[in-house]
């Protein structure tokens, strides 16, 4: 009995601590929040302009400066650096988690800050590098972000995992293990990025979705991704060319800001980042086993 008790005392302390920090993030203030006066944008057509763009946690150390940049709607702009040179930072600009310090991002010529936070998120799909998949049915994973949606509205958005689901056991009523453990990494993402287009979103952000998969398993997820991106404007923050090889622009990042811009075949005619950076990825490759 004295066991026990020992025990349950302990899991109460781990409890307390636990809470203590989940309750220190839910009472943490809100620094970015919709104005009293939004701006109505009902249809987004998914134009994004970067003016004069600079972001920093300290205005010592800027993380972008100077960034000037133009995503037309519809169109599938790739940014591409090293690991620190700013990439997430811009694309974490659009759905506002967090505000630029000097300039503005514009959405069809309107301010972000002007719209309703709200109604701008659900107007963007979001796929990271690891997406978090939960101990639910594969219908249920899908269906996070918009748990209302019909068994119809789900099957259409995971059109491009529609394959390997349909092969499971119990399809989409499928139970996933945490994390989606039993799933290959290709197959998470297809999930992530079916999870994305639910909401039939006119704008997709794609955090460096083939970074942590082997070259089989990316050439799955490139062909999910080109699907997903037709008719949405899309920003895919890269470090594999091989990932924005399709893109209709290419922008290079390096220490925030932007050095070079161009189509993939234009870009590679130069001598600068991006070439370096192909000839160093493709001898890479040739040298593995």
């Amino acid at each position: 009995q004295v066991a026990n008790i020992s025990t349950i005392t302990n899991s109460i302390q781990q409890s307390l601590i636990a809470s203590r920090r989940v309750f220190e993030v839910l009472d943490a203030p809100i620094d970015i929040d919709s104005p009293a006066e939004p701006v109505d944008l009902p249809r987004i057509r998914g134009e994004l302009r970067f003016v004069n763009v600079g972001f920093g946690y300290r205005p010592e150390e800027p993380i972008l400066s100077g960034i000037e940049l133009v995503v037309p709607a519809g169109s599938r702009v790739a940014v591409v650096g090293i690991t620190g040179s700013g990439k997430s930072t811009l694309l974490s600009l659009v759905p506002r988690f967090i505000d630029p310090v000097l300039g503005a991002v514009l959405l069809d010529g309107v301010d972000l800050r002007q719209l309703d936070l709200d109604h701008l998120r659900r107007n963007i799909g979001v796929v990271f590098q690891e997406n978090f998949l939960f101990s639910n049915t594969i219908a249920a994973n899908i269906a996070f972000g918009r748990p209302q949606a019909t068994r119809a509205q789900v099957e259409r958005a995971a059109r491009i995992a529609h394959e390997f689901i349909s092969e499971l056991p119990k399809g989409y009523e499928t139970v996933l293990g945490e994390a989606g453990i039993g799933l290959s990494g290709g197959q998470r993402q297809r999930l992530a990025l079916a999870r994305a287009l639910l909401l039939e979103p006119p704008i997709l952000l794609l955090d460096d979705p083939t970074a942590a998969v082997d070259p089989g398993t990316e050439a799955e997820i490139l062909s999910a991704m080109r699907s997903a991106t037709k008719g949405r404007t899309t920003l895919i923050a890269a470090n594999r060319l091989s990932t924005v090889r399709d893109a209709d622009l290419v922008v290079v990042i390096d220490s925030g800001r932007i050095v070079e811009s161009g189509t993939h075949a234009e870009l590679m005619q130069g001598a600068g980042y991006y070439a370096r950076i192909a000839e160093l990825q493709l001898s890479s490759r040739e040298s593995q086993p």
